[in-house]
């Protein structure tokens, strides 16, 4: 499937809806960004997935860690955005 996106300011672009469900992407999705050859590659992102198989922990812990990790992000995101 392909489609036609425009950049709009900050760089910011709106998947098409058959996008989204193909790649299973729901609002609040993480996509993991990579240029590859000059081409940008999208991928969805599983914290959940990365996190507990690094984690040897308990579901509580694993749980803190991605907690702590997408306070992180959002700090990262929020900072690039301004």
């Amino acid at each position: 499937m392909s489609a036609v996106v425009k950049v709009y300011r900050k760089g910011i672009v709106a998947l098409p809806k058959g996008v989204r469900e193909k790649a299973g992407i729901k609002e609040g999705s993480l996509l993991l960004v990579e240029v590859r050859n000059g081409e940008i590659v999208l991928r969805p992102l599983d914290l959940w997935d990365r996190v507990w198989k690094s984690s040897r922990g308990s579901a509580e812990e694993v749980e803190r860690e991605l907690d702590e990790e997408e306070r992180n992000r959002e700090k990262r995101v929020d900072g690039w955005m301004r």
